[in-house]
């Protein structure tokens, strides 16, 4: 019993892992240029993307950017307002893959971020990536333990995921104009991607955390890269979109 708490944990700490990067790399670096890593940074972010997750970082990129372009309305790729909050909590990946397999959506909305001789050699195969990455915990805790790590990473990965859309277009405070909100509870599981209200209002903000009481869980690591000159950050200070020009309410 010792070894499947051990295993369960591993699984979780991978999925933490996962999160932080998504929000770091794919979120606030690629989709909204909020931070620019360094080459060998990013590289490693990429790498380990690649064997915890097989996303393919133009096809994440397209799919955020479109939702941004139609915030719960017709063409937003996963709202829980068109949609219901239950398909979106559990059928988010769904959504996700029929945009991200739309050539013509890649194509449009992440055409600055073109196929390169690493997607090509590596990161493009997604089932490589994932393969290692299901190897290596089962080289660490034998095959069974390991597809039991593997497997709540996976299931907490895209639950927590999916809540980021679901939770955060339909519960919780809205500080800023729009359906979407804040749930301080969901930031501490998601790396900081909770507070999705104040992302939709400043979009370029680095630190997600714009009100009195409210915590980032990924600012600290992103402070510390930044001291240590691995990253820079856009901006300081919050800088809120043309259609949030105000908060209309004290955020809790």
């Amino acid at each position: 019993m010792p070894e499947v708490i051990v295993a369960v944990l591993a699984g979780l700490a991978v999925c933490q892992l996962a999160l932080f990067l998504t929000t770091v790399y794919l979120h606030r670096t690629l989709a909204h240029r909020a931070l620019r890593l360094r080459r060998g940074l990013s590289l490693a972010c990429r790498s380990v993307l690649w064997i915890t997750t097989g996303i393919k970082a133009r096809q994440w990129v397209a799919v955020h950017r479109k939702h941004h372009a139609h915030t719960d309305v017709e063409g937003d790729p996963h709202s829980p307002v068109l949609r219901g909050y239950l398909a979106v909590q559990f059928g988010n990946v769904g959504m996700y893959r029929t945009v991200a397999n739309d050539d013509a959506t890649v194509a449009r909305y992440a055409r600055d971020i073109p196929v390169d001789r690493w997607d090509r050699v590596l990161f493009d195969h997604s089932l490589v990536g994932l393969s290692i990455g299901i190897g290596g915990l089962c080289l660490m805790f034998g095959w069974r333990l390991g597809l039991l790590a593997a497997g709540v990473h996976t299931v907490t990965y895209l639950f927590l995921n999916g809540a980021v859309n679901a939770v955060g277009h339909r519960f919780g405070s809205r500080p800023y104009r729009g359906f979407a909100t804040n749930n301080q509870w969901l930031a501490w599981l998601t790396a900081g991607e909770g507070l999705h209200n104040n992302h939709h209002a400043a979009p370029t903000s680095a630190n997600l955390a714009l009100g009195r009481h409210e915590f980032d869980p990924s600012w600290p690591a992103i402070s510390v890269a930044r001291r240590l000159g691995w990253l820079t950050v856009r901006h300081v200070g919050i800088h809120l979109s043309a259609q949030d020009p105000e908060r209309t309410e004290v955020a809790a």
